[in-house]
C-alpha cells in the first residue's frame, strides 16, 4: 500500500489541507483494518507526529511538516522509522543459485558485503516486488522487501524454493530499522551513535557487534542523499532513535520520504511498479540482467526488451502551478495516452512535475501532452524522470 492511498482518513484531520498540498492521496478501504505498530510507535506519538495507516502499520506521516523535514534531509540530516519493512534471510548450500533464480539482477562474483537493487518478477514479467539483496556470503543473503508485500513476498519466495537446498526465514518480526539520511548522515552515525561508518562504500553493508547483539549497518538511501540503514532488535532500535533525538536529528515521516524519493526518480511499488508493470515498462531495465543463464520472468522480459514496450514510465513537467496527482489522465488532442503515477509540486525545485505511464510514441523527450486535473487540462512536456540530482557519496 502506498502514500497515494491515505486520503480517506487524512481528510478527517484538521491538517487535511496542508497534507493534501504535499501528498498525492486517494481513498483506500484497507485502512479500516487494524494496524500494527512499529517498535518506535510510542516515540512518534510522544513527539506529536501525525499518524496514519500505511501498509498495515500506524506510521508517522509528518512531525514538524513535510517541507521542513524534506529540506532537513536535503541540507542536513533526518531520521526515518522504517521498521515496517520486511526482512527475509536465505541461507544454505543453494542460496546463491536460488537468489539468482528469483532476482532479476546479477549477484554473481560479488564480494561479501555488497548490496544489489532489483526486482522479483512473475513468469509474465510483472513485478512481485522491488527489493534490496544483501550478500552476506555465497550461502547467505539478506533480502529487504516492501512492508505492503511481506506476506505475499514470503509466500512467493517459499513457493519457488522447491528443489533448492535453502532455508528461508521471515525475520520481519525481529528487526527494527531506522534510516539516517542527508549530507550530514555520516557525521550523525559516527558522532551521535558512535558507529564507525566512514569506510562503508555506497551500496555496501557491515555487521557490527553493538550492545551485545549483531547489528547490520548499510549505506544505500531512498532519498537521493547519502544515508545509512541500521537493522537491530526492537530494544536496540529504540536506543538508536533516542540517541538521535537527543543529538538533535530531525525526525522525518513518510510524507517527505515520498517527496524525496520521487524527486530523484526512484520508484514506489504500487505506483511505478506492480504486478501489472514490468521493470522494462518502469524504465528500470538497467537492473534486469538478461545475460544471466535464467531467472523467473526472463523470457517475458527479454521479449519486451527485444520487441519494445507499448508504454513506459517517463517524467512530466507542467506549466504553471497546477499539481498533478496519482491517477490523473495524460492526454493528447483530447485522447488519453497515459496516467500519472506520482505527482508533486517539487519542494527542491519549485516545479510541478510527475512520473507517468505513457503510451508510445508519446514517451519521447520533449513531447507535448496535457494533464487533466478535474475538469481542466494543463500543458506539460515529457522530461527525464529524475527531477533533482542525486547526492550519494560514492
Amino acid at each position: 500500500m502506498n502514500l497515494s492511498k491515505l486520503n480517506f482518513f487524512l481528510t478527517k484531520k484538521k491538517c487535511r489541507v496542508k497534507i493534501q498540498k504535499c501528498i498525492h492521496l486517494k481513498p483506500n478501504i484497507f485502512m479500516e483494518q487494524e494496524c500494527q505498530k512499529t517498535c518506535l510507535h510510542d516515540r512518534h506519538v510522544a513527539l506529536g507526529a501525525l499518524m496514519s495507516p500505511f501498509a498495515g502499520f500506524d506510521m508517522p506521516i509528518q512531525y514538524a511538516g513535510i517541507t521542513e523535514e524534506h529540506n532537513a534531509v536535503r541540507q542536513h540530516v533526518g531520521v526515518f522509522d522504517v521498521s515496517h519493512m520486511g526482512e527475509v534471510r536465505v541461507s544454505g548450500p543453494d542460496a546463491y543459485r536460488f537468489v539468482s533464480h528469483i532476482f532479476v539482477n546479477d549477484v554473481t562474483g560479488a564480494p561479501d558485503g555488497q548490496i544489489f537493487y532489483g526486482m522479483m518478477c512473475y513468469e509474465n514479467g510483472g513485478t512481485v516486488d522491488d527489493l534490496l539483496v544483501y550478500k552476506v556470503n555465497d550461502q547467505e543473503y539478506f533480502l529487504v522487501i516492501n512492508a505492503s508485500n511481506i506476506d505475499k513476498d514470503v509466500a512467493w519466495i517459499r513457493q519457488n524454493a522447491e528443489g533448492f537446498d535453502v532455508k528461508i526465514e521471515d525475520q520481519s518480526p525481529y528487526y527494527g530499522e531506522v534510516a539516517v539520511q542527508g549530507p550530514e548522515a555520516e557525521a550523525a552515525m559516527e558522532n551521535i551513535l558512535g558507529i564507525k561508518v566512514k569506510d562503508i562504500p555506497f551500496y555496501n553493508f557491515k555487521t557490527f557487534n553493538l550492545d551485545g547483539e549483531e547489528v547490520i549497518v548499510s549505506r544505500t538511501g531512498y532519498t537521493g542523499e547519502d544515508g545509512f540503514e541500521v537493522y537491530g532488535s526492537h530494544d536496540f532500535t529504540r536506543k538508536v532513535w533516542d540517541k538521535l533525538m537527543d543529538g538533535g536529528v530531525q525526525p522525518c515521516g513518510l510524507g517527505c520520504r515520498d517527496t524525496l524519493r520521487f524527486e530523484v526518480g526512484l520508484p514506489l511499488y504500487g505506483d511505478e511498479l506492480s504486478a501489472d508493470i514490468t521493470p522494462i515498462e518502469a524504465s528500470l531495465s538497467m537492473f534486469v540482467k538478461l545475460d544471466k543463464p535464467e531467472f523467473i520472468g526472463k523470457e517475458a522480459l527479454a521479449a519486451q526488451k527485444a520487441d519494445g514496450v507499448k508504454r513506459r514510465i517517463v517524467g512530466l513537467e507542467l506549466e504553471g502551478n497546477a499539481i498533478p496527482r496519482h491517477g490523473y489522465p495524460v492526454e493528447v488532442n483530447g485522447e488519453q495516452v497515459g496516467e500519472v503515477t506520482t505527482g508533486y509540486r517539487s519542494i527542491s525545485t519549485g516545479k510541478s512535475v510527475a512520473m507517468a505511464m505513457i503510451n508510445k510514441p508519446y514517451d519521447k523527450l520533449g513531447t507535448e501532452v496535457e494533464v487533466r486535473i478535474r475538469k481542466k487540462t494543463f500543458p506539460a512536456k515529457v522530461v527525464k524522470k529524475r527531477f533533482y540530482d542525486k547526492n550519494y557519496k560514492k
